[in-house]
């Protein structure tokens, strides 16, 4: 066991506990990477303390609104990190190391995430022990005060992603001192924290900072995860606070209630059923010039020796579509084609009619002349999975290929069926299933689980952090069930992971057809003009 240990803010200690014969986790909560954030500002360095730091509870999660959005919880003063360390006979060095980025629409969020049957799900004890890394999850700022930008000088923006960065460099710089070997570091994430994870590749400061990188479920391209208008969405949070939408709205920002500026955020449920769900999401990253310097797609040669694994869950759109188009949920309520053209239009507005007619006719190419409620309702969850999902990431995918030189890329789709009762028996994986698996639940709560499970979550450990430690997913520590290969831009191998792995299980092209029709049939088709200005 460590016991105290050296960083560069002071000495912590953290608590030490068996797990068998010779092996044991030292358990870390807490410690601060940086100092309490000023409001919209950068992060800047912990001034240190005195004595000995017992970092043994959680830090507070940054301010956001509640899961249901009724009120508030958290903290400004929130920039703190978890670490777990896997010991044997003897103390661990040079482990590789890993930084989860945790997920929740930019807007909520909590690097000790909601309680999962007794213990945070993403307690990284599972990955540690059994991958023999050191597990990091961070806290970093979201909603309002993480990513309000005037998309110009006076309110850059990104102030999350400058809290990830810090992170990341913390523990480039500490993490030797708890056995970590500071030039072998993975980020990987999900949903948000996947997009975030590849904002902090495509960064220019991540240089050096980190070799390896995995976004589950999102990517900086998909549609979600930058903002297009910010400033009109900083003069609506201004109004709902009572600020000037002027030249002093900024200041005035600054000094107003965190809390009053953090409801103000929140997603407007109220306007559900005038748009998709998607442009409810408007708080997200910006092109700020400075840590993203240009369009995401403009910045894959900053990632070209980082090793890279991107993939989506096979419904990822599930959770979007259900928002969207309620029907598909309900057993004794169809959804006819219209509510199809009705989604579409409203996903592919920027492109008029023409869009719309286009992606139906792609979409419903291989239907019967009757289709049935299943064929309907699956389509309507295959649009809302490709558009926000997965062909953002596989164009990721493409770009990174094309751009690497020492680096390697790895696709995959999560096939798992959903275990999420009441849905319809033709789920697939929903948005944020692949978590409990990569995060061991069925091992650490093995009674809500069968072995089938378990054998997916000793898979998806083990092609994880043997890519953590090697940035080759088939060698290191741990077997797998079949050779994962690259994927490159002629070969577009991928792999389907779910509790079944064979080397059958090695497919090509994901959804090429689709993939194809977006980036290029789609891409290619005329915007609407704008209408004119008021």
């Amino acid at each position: 066991m460590l016991g105290t240990v050296s960083t560069e803010g002071g000495m912590v200690e953290g608590k030490n506990h068996r797990l068998g014969l010779f092996s044991s986790m030292d358990v870390f909560k807490g410690i601060p990477f940086a100092a309490p954030p000023g409001r919209f500002e950068k992060p800047k360095p912990h001034p240190g303390w005195q004595g000995v730091l017992k970092a043994t509870k959680y830090g507070k999660r940054c301010l956001q609104v509640t899961l249901m959005q009724t009120s508030t919880h958290g903290s400004e003063d929130c920039l703190y990190l978890n670490i777990w360390v896997p010991q044997g006979r003897t103390v661990s060095t040079g482990l590789p190391v890993m930084v989860y980025i945790f997920g929740g629409a930019f807007l909520l969020g909590v690097s000790n995430d909601v309680s999962f049957m007794g213990n945070s799900l993403y307690d990284g004890e599972e990955i540690a022990d059994r991958g023999k890394v050191i597990v990091v999850t961070i806290n970093y700022r979201v909603g309002t005060l993480g990513f309000l930008s005037t998309g110009d000088a006076r309110g850059p923006g990104n102030y999350g992603l400058w809290d990830q960065h810090a992170a990341i460099a913390w523990v480039h710089r500490n993490i030797r001192a708890f056995g970590g070997d500071s030039e072998n570091i993975t980020i990987f994430g999900q949903s948000a924290g996947a997009a975030s994870v590849s904002y902090q590749m495509l960064s220019p400061y991540s240089k050096g900072l980190f070799r390896r990188a995995i976004s589950q479920c999102g990517v900086a391209l998909s549609p979600w995860a930058i903002q297009k208008d910010p400033l009109a969405l900083a003069q609506k949070v201004a109004q709902r606070v009572g600020c000037p939408t002027s030249e002093k709205m900024m200041a005035c920002l600054k000094i107003t209630d965190p809390v009053a500026l953090t409801t103000a955020g929140k997603l407007a449920l109220g306007e559900m059923g005038n748009g998709p769900v998607l442009d409810l999401l408007e708080l997200s990253p910006v092109v700020d010039g400075d840590f993203i310097p240009d369009h995401p797609s403009k910045l894959f040669h900053n990632a070209a020796d980082i090793d890279y694994i991107a993939g989506t869950n096979s419904m990822d759109g599930h959770l979007f579509a259900g928002m969207d188009v309620p029907s598909i949920n309900q057993k004794r309520e169809p959804t006819y084609p219209e509510d199809i053209k009705k989604l579409l239009a409203e996903l592919t507005r920027d492109k008029g009619e023409l869009a719309v007619t286009s992606s139906f006719s792609t979409y419903t190419q291989s239907w019967v002349p009757e289709p049935d409620q299943e064929t309907i309702k699956r389509t309507v969850v295959d649009i809302e999975t490709d558009f926000l999902f997965l062909v953002p990431t596989q164009t990721a995918l493409y770009l990174h290929a094309s751009n690497a030189k020492s680096a390697k890329t790895y696709s995959y789709v999560f096939s798992m069926p959903t275990r999420i009762p009441g849905f319809p028996s033709w789920m697939g994986a929903d948005h944020a299933e692949d978590l409990q698996y990569i995060f061991g639940k069925p091992f650490s709560t093995p009674i809500v689980y069968f072995p089938r499970h378990r054998d997916l979550s000793g898979y998806m450990i083990a092609y994880w952090t043997n890519f953590a430690r090697t940035g080759d997913p088939n060698k290191g520590e741990s077997g797998v069930p079949a050779a994962w290969p690259p994927f490159t831009s002629s070969g577009r191998h991928y792999l389907d992971i779910n509790s079944k792995i064979t080397k059958d299980s090695v497919k090509r092209d994901l959804r090429i057809r689709f993939v194809r029709y977006w980036t290029s049939t789609y891409a290619s088709l005329p915007s609407r003009s704008p209408p004119p200005a008021e």
